[in-house]
């Protein structure tokens, strides 16, 4: 697949209830939350589905509550990262993706893959992991009908309303991925290698390995606490419209030589949610890159959103 330059600023998940009467206007029902998000930000990372198996009504909810032209992307199950570690989870991404990922439709976006901290690199495990994944939503059909009674049958999804491509991309946090071997096995198999800016606790390289590139800001200097001052805004901004537009990016932590130059479509999340500082940082990285939300509707709501310095 290749990229068009589109560029997504949002956030990880959307439920946090310090940011009720913060981001969230005061008076705002909790059911209308993810409809305030999405009209104030461009993409959101659904995490509930890494805790555990969600349903097809929750995803058409989902769905239902964004605009159009709004994209999620769906993280995947911990089961298959932490518990199984990549290794004999046929069935687990099965149940996965009969779960009711497709009811997602239009607005599905990349899936992310986050490992352990104590898993290694390995590189055949992660080979055989990224051949079973599907790279269409018609293909992940067909991988959900081998859904086991995790998922019942009842209420399991397995088809599509229209075959679209699926990205797929894998963020690490154990030292030994710090190997030029790895971004290149992610080359070969198109997954996107996640830039993951954790305040120096994990790996942070910005390899470009696919035509998708992934961003997660975790916090600047103190991991989900610190936001993201003017500088520190501007340097990610800057990275991102080179990515996005094919040109050189700024240097950055690299194990391998600079991907070709060419559009690539960016998707940048805040993790950065203990204090309130990941939508505000979203907004603000938009603003900068002239990145507007797919549908405002500037009146859809009698609350408006508050005033908020610094």
């Amino acid at each position: 697949m290749t990229g068009s330059g589109q560029v997504r600023i949002g956030i990880s998940g959307w439920r946090y209830v310090p940011w009720r009467g913060e981001f969230y206007p005061r008076g705002l029902p909790q059911r209308r939350e993810l409809e305030w998000a999405s009209r104030h930000l461009g993409s959101i990372e659904i995490n509930g589905s890494f805790y555990s198996l969600q349903t097809p009504d929750s995803y058409r909810a989902w769905r239902a509550d964004t605009p159009e032209g709004f994209v999620f992307s769906v993280k995947g199950p911990r089961f298959v990262t932490h518990l199984k570690k990549l290794a004999g989870v046929e069935t687990a991404v099965a149940n996965f993706f009969a779960s009711g990922v497709l009811a997602l439709g239009d607005r599905t976006g990349p899936v992310l893959w986050q490992l352990p901290p104590n898993l290694g690199f390995d590189a055949d495990r992660l080979a055989r992991f990224f051949d079973l994944l599907p790279r269409s939503t018609a293909a992940a059909a067909v991988l959900a009908e081998g859904h086991d009674d995790k998922v019942p049958e009842g209420r399991a999804l397995t088809t599509v309303d229209e075959d679209r491509p699926l990205r797929h991309v894998l963020e690490v946090r154990h030292g030994t991925y710090l190997d030029p071997a790895f971004p290149a096995l992610l080359r070969a198999h198109d997954v996107g290698l996640v830039v993951a800016d954790t305040a120096g606790t994990w790996p942070h390289l910005e390899d470009v390995t696919s035509d998708v590139v992934y961003v997660r800001l975790h916090g600047d200097s103190e991991l989900y606490v610190s936001g993201y001052d003017d500088a520190a805004l501007d340097a990610w901004a800057a990275k991102v419209r080179a990515w996005s537009t094919g040109t050189p990016p700024p240097d950055g932590p690299r194990l391998t030589p600079p991907a070709p130059d060419r559009p690539r479509d960016v998707f940048v999340y805040f993790d950065n949610d203990v204090k309130v500082r990941a939508p505000f940082d979203a907004m603000a990285l938009a603003a900068r890159l002239g990145v507007s939300p797919p549908d405002p509707e500037p009146d859809r709501f009698a609350v408006r959103l508050p005033d908020r310095a610094g």
